[in-house]
């Protein structure tokens, strides 16, 4: 598995950030998610500070993420 860190989010651009479902409507806690490179990278931010770090993840990894949240 491979991942890095990205100071700023905002070095990511073009990204189209999604809001995570489970994020409610007053702005509480939500995490964002892009998909990079054709998908082969995911970039998870903080939606509150979109200017602070990003996640990255390889498919692999994120695949194995999202399987243990079910």
């Amino acid at each position: 598995m491979r991942y890095g860190c990205v100071r700023n989010a905002a070095e990511l651009a073009g990204v189209s950030w999604r809001r995570s479902s489970r994020s409610g409507p007053n702005g509480g806690s939500c995490v964002e998610a892009a998909s990079l490179s054709g998908g082969e990278i995911a970039a998870v931010r903080d939606s509150k500070c979109p200017h602070g770090p990003a996640l990255l993840f390889d498919r692999r990894a994120w695949t194995a993420f999202l399987r243990s949240l079910r």
